[in-house]
């Protein structure tokens, strides 16, 4: 069956395809199981609560900074922004305010997984913001974003004013 979104018969060797050539992730399909991943390297995550990925996504639109491409991960009530890897290390191992937001950082050979068209059940690994080209926010901006909807604990239906 032919997917009306991606133009091709979407399975996991197809979507991970996808992912690589137009999207420029090193992803692999899992041939146990279909699940798609890939290795962190010039790509991180940032991993939230999904309740802070809401905010910090609509921080990032509202300063035109970008958003995606953002996985939700329903079962754990998370959210994993894909990112440019330039957030220095000092700043991992000196910023409090990381860990007190819940931010996990997935860097350097840690796994990252995909969406994958065996993943059926949408509880399990579903695009907030798809994966459409090589784009990436910078992790940086994220991470300021992080820090402004943190501070603020603002209700999900509003959006920080500026500073």
């Amino acid at each position: 069956m032919t997917d009306p979104c991606l133009g091709f018969a979407d399975t996991p060797r197809a979507r991970c395809e996808y992912y690589r050539k137009v999207c420029e992730l090193p992803a692999v399909v899992d041939p146990r199981h279909g699940g798609i991943t890939f290795r962190a390297g010039l790509v991180w995550g940032l991993m939230m609560a999904s309740e802070l990925g809401r905010r910090v996504k609509l921080e990032l639109e509202r300063t035109g900074r970008g958003g995606g491409p953002i996985v939700s991960h329903p079962r754990s009530g998370t959210w994993c922004f894909l990112v440019r890897s330039d957030i220095p290390t000092t700043r991992l191992t000196e910023d409090a305010a990381l860990f007190r937001s819940g931010v996990r950082v997935i860097a350097d050979g840690a796994v990252i997984a995909l969406p994958s068209p065996v993943d059926t059940d949408p509880a399990y690994r579903a695009w907030i913001s798809a994966a459409h080209s090589p784009f990436r926010p910078s992790g940086m901006s994220v991470l300021e974003a992080v820090g402004v909807c943190a501070d603020r604990r603002l209700p999900l239906n509003e959006t920080p004013s500026p500073k």
